[in-house]
């Protein structure tokens, strides 16, 4: 994966074709590759460039570094404008979410190393690939809830369509999934060694996308999910945030109490937004339906206390002590969560529904 450290000078993106696969590799390394406006326009014009070049056959996408393929959205810049009640986040988003969709839909084999940390916006531009390859290295998040913030780039489809109560679970707590986690909840498709993926990515420049993942792919090791389904699905199936605590805690296992333990320090606010939207994501018929009511709830967290707060607890001052408003998850009602949902005077994201 690594591809040395990046040179100052090197773009963001780096876009290259070689044999028959377009390359793209999010580079900038020392942010474990975290996406930038820039750096989602970069992805797009490059798939609008290959989308019908018939010397492109296959597309790949990994991260520069060795820390991971990306690790969301760059979320100072947007605690930065949120402050200064910028337009910019918005603007990002609005791209950012159309990306996502196009990668779902697009035409040509869409490849993604998924190796090491691959979190929020890094999910984006790899779970909806059609070939999705994790490593032993793999860390595959969705951790809004603790920056006051909601799963986003289609997170609420992905996580929503997981086995039993999995993508609650995971939507709720953050919790990290690796190799075999990842597969089981429906965010990855096949495990390869992380030390094959150069050898994989030579591979795919010579040979059909499902050929050279063929030759790589390796039985994946054992996870944690797939002993937990139990009590997952039963606690997370509780009608409320406070009653999915209520039973976690009193479910007398070690793990589903420090799941516990984890919900009562996220914001309460999102913790019940991201509840109401995994479960609307359920109905919803497609990825772009998902996406559109994840924008509504993510110009409505920019809004919110909490997303300013949750980023300067974890990222600026890292005190890990944010002060959620409200406080408590009685104190966030059913008509603060309907708000968030509600149609945006300012503009809807309007991506038309497959």
């Amino acid at each position: 994966m690594s591809h040395g450290t990046a040179d100052p000078r090197e773009p963001d993106v780096l876009v290259h074709t070689e044999g028959r696969a377009g390359l793209l590799t999010l580079n900038r390394p020392r942010a474990i590759n975290a996406l930038t406006h820039a750096m989602v326009r970069a992805v797009d014009d490059a798939l609008t460039a290959w989308e019908h070049d018939p010397a492109v056959e296959t597309v790949v996408i990994r991260g520069a570094g060795e820390r991971g393929l990306c690790a969301g959205g760059d979320i100072r810049a947007i605690h930065d404008d949120a402050r200064a009640g910028g337009t910019a986040t918005p603007a990002f988003w609005r791209d950012e979410y159309r990306l996502n969709a196009r990668i779902a839909r697009y035409p040509k084999p869409y490849v993604a190393f998924m190796d090491g940390i691959v979190m929020g916006g890094g999910v984006g531009v790899s779970a909806h690939g059609s070939v999705r390859i994790v490593t032993e290295r793999s860390r595959v998040a969705m951790p809004e809830t603790g920056i006051g913030f909601v799963p986003d780039v289609g997170g609420t489809h992905l996580l929503g369509r997981a086995p039993g109560e999995l993508g609650t679970h995971l939507a709720l707590t953050g919790a990290q999934a690796g190799a075999a986690d990842a597969i089981l909840a429906g965010l990855a498709d096949h495990f390869v060694p992380a030390a094959a993926l150069p050898e994989l990515a030579a591979a795919l420049t010579r040979l059909p996308a499902a050929e050279a993942v063929a030759r790589f792919a390796r039985p994946v090791p054992p996870g944690e999910l797939a002993g937990r389904r139990s009590w997952i699905d039963a606690c997370y199936a509780a009608d409320t945030v406070e009653d999915i605590v209520e039973r976690l805690s009193d479910s007398g296992v070690p793990e589903a109490k420090e799941a516990a333990t984890v919900l009562l320090g996220r914001s309460p606010t999102a913790l019940k937004a991201t509840l109401e939207a995994v479960r609307r994501a359920r109905r919803l018929d497609s990825l772009e339906a998902a996406l559109n009511m994840e924008y509504r709830l993510s110009c409505a967290a920019l809004a919110s206390p909490d997303l300013v707060e949750g980023i300067r607890a974890q990222v600026v001052d890292k005190d890990r002590d944010p002060h959620w408003a409200p406080a408590t998850l009685a104190e966030v009602t059913e008509e603060d969560t309907a708000r968030w949902f509600a149609p945006r005077a300012a503009g809807e994201l309007g991506l038309p529904a497959h």
